[in-house]
């Protein structure tokens, strides 16, 4: 079994900066896409970042500038830093994975239990 997850999230004031982390375990062969959604109450879950294998990223746009993502294969973790926080970044912030287990030959989606960011004065 496969298990992502995530820490750093809480409440800061606006201009500030947060860092999360994602930790995937188990019986990991490969993880092939690494990333982060977010979502708002009352609005759809909507992606924020992913990062490939080979560090290949692609943010949504309003994040771009602000938001940077990681990625240590060494760790099976993905890092967010932002940066520049603004009210409207505050959200539940989930991490995602396309994991491919040992003795399989296709990944597949999992996601993390959320970290609550709330940016507000």
């Amino acid at each position: 079994q496969v298990q992502l997850v995530e820490s750093g999230g809480g409440l800061v004031q606006p201009g500030g900066s947060l860092r999360l982390s994602c930790a995937a375990s188990g019986s990991i062969f490969r993880i092939a896409v690494m990333g982060w959604y977010r979502q708002a109450p009352g609005k759809q879950r909507e992606l924020v970042v992913v990062i490939t294998s080979g560090n290949t990223t692609s943010y949504a746009d309003s994040v771009k500038g602000r938001f940077t993502i990681s990625r240590d294969n060494a760790k099976n973790t993905v890092y967010l830093q932002m940066n520049s926080l603004k009210p409207e970044d505050t959200a539940v912030y989930y991490c995602n994975a396309a994991i491919q287990m040992v003795r399989t030959t296709t990944p597949r989606n999992y996601w993390g239990q959320g970290t609550q960011v709330t940016v507000s004065s």
